[in-house]
Parts: structure tokens; C-alpha cells; sequence
């Protein structure tokens, strides 16, 4: 009888073995189709530089800043041939709010490209002293593209 129970026991770790091979051949198939859709789309990553504050071209402090600082976006802009991207956070209560552009993708597909804009978003620390002032994180980079997207999207990341 053990001997029985010996050859069942066998029969069921190899039954075991055999799903869990087959879930591990799945997850490694589902990740091809995930990293060869985004190949077949044509995603590329985009090359950018910060804007320093003083540095920023007239037209984006001026008009697009101030008209779009209190929302929470990414927006796309061309100045003289050079496409620029603003990320702005939002009215914050307290300095302390920052924010980063971290990465810049553009995806192609069915003929129309999207901007996506992955942003850090950092609050102040606990207890940490911070000024009582309202502000308006904001961050300007120029990109290396040499037209504007179809659409633009704002990825945050905490």
C-alpha cells in the first residue's frame, strides 16, 4: 500500500511541476506581447534638458505659466523650432511641494503620436519646517523633438 501511496504522491509533484511550468511559460509569453507591443507601436524614449528658471522663453513665462499653474498637467509647446514640455503641479498650500520630470516617451499609434510625461511628484516632510506661502510647482524642459505630439499625458509618480 505505501508503495501506492509512494507512486500517487510522485504522480501529484509532477503534476505540480507541470502547472507551475506552464504558468511561468505563460507569464514570460504575456511580457513578450507587453514589450513587443510597446516595440511594434514605436515607443521611444525622448531626449530633454531642464530649463533653468531664467532661461525659460519669454512666451512660456509669460502666457502659458501663469495660465495654467493652478491645474496639475503636462503641456506641450514649439518655440522657435524646439519643442518644450511644462509640468505643472497645482496651487499648494505650503512650500516644500516639488516636482521632477523623470522621463519622456512618445507612443505611435494608429498614426497619432502621444506625449507621455512621467513626473515626480514630492511633498513636504513631516514635520519639517515649511513657509506658509501658496505655490505653484513648475518645471520646464526642452525636448530634442521636432514637432508637437497629437496628445500629451501626465504619469505621476510619488
Amino acid at each position: 500500500m505505501s508503495e501506492k501511496k509512494s507512486r500517487v504522491r510522485n504522480r501529484l509533484h509532477g503534476k505540480k511541476r507541470s502547472v507551475l511550468a506552464a504558468a511561468v511559460l505563460l507569464l514570460a509569453a504575456a511580457a513578450g506581447v507587453i514589450i513587443g507591443t510597446q516595440l511594434l507601436h514605436g515607443d521611444q524614449e525622448v531626449s530633454f534638458s531642464q530649463v533653468e528658471e531664467s532661461q525659460i522663453p519669454k512666451e512660456i513665462a509669460t502666457d502659458i505659466i501663469p495660465e495654467y499653474k493652478t491645474l496639475e498637467r503636462a503641456l506641450a509647446c514649439m518655440i522657435d523650432d524646439d519643442v518644450y514640455v511644462v509640468v505643472t503641479r497645482g496651487e499648494k498650500p505650503t512650500s516644500g511641494f516639488q516636482l521632477s520630470v523623470e522621463r519622456i516617451v512618445i507612443e505611435e499609434e494608429n498614426d497619432k503620436s502621444n506625449l507621455a510625461v512621467y513626473a515626480k511628484f514630492t511633498d513636504p516632510q513631516k514635520k519639517t519646517a515649511i513657509s506658509q506661502v501658496i505655490t505653484y510647482p513648475v518645471q520646464v524642459v526642452k525636448t530634442d523633438l521636432k514637432k508637437l505630439p497629437d496628445t500629451i499625458e501626465l504619469r505621476i509618480q510619488y
